[in-house]
């Protein structure tokens, strides 16, 4: 099973789910700016894809900023209640598989959490290839 936490307003999400469903997987798809976040689903998520706070922390266009959350020596219990307070805070996509967890930028990384990718040759959305004609990982 393939779970994309995904923001549909996102192009690089977008990317991920296209990917995911060119592959021939019906990935399980969370919209999370609808359905939030908890504490300790976030610290799961981030245990198992080997991130910090900080590097799962979204600093373009979000309020990340107004928040003081940018500042040096911001506790990671502040950014962690302003991620579930707010949860286009989180980056995203977030990708879990049987092959591990990831954060999915650029958005060709969720090859390395797939068994099966799309038949070459393939193209992102922006036009560039990420698999050739020979099945093999370009990007």
């Amino acid at each position: 099973m393939i779970v994309i936490h995904h923001n549909p307003d996102c192009g690089t999400s977008r990317n991920v789910v296209q990917i995911v469903r060119d592959a021939g997987y019906d990935p399980v798809i969370i919209e999370y700016l609808k359905t939030g976040w908890t504490r300790p689903q976030l610290l799961g998520l981030f245990a198992a894809a080997d991130l910090t706070l900080r590097q799962a922390l979204r600093e373009k266009r979000s309020p990340a900023e107004e928040l003081g959350l940018l500042e040096e020596g911001v506790s990671d219990e502040t950014i962690l209640d302003a991620m579930v307070e707010h949860p286009v805070l989180v980056n995203r996509p977030i990708v879990c598989s049987p092959k591990g967890v990831k954060l999915c930028r650029p958005s060709e990384t969720v090859l390395d959490l797939l068994d099966r990718w799309p038949a070459g040759p393939y193209e992102n959305k922006e036009g560039e290839l990420i698999i050739d004609a020979d099945g093999r990982r370009v990007r």
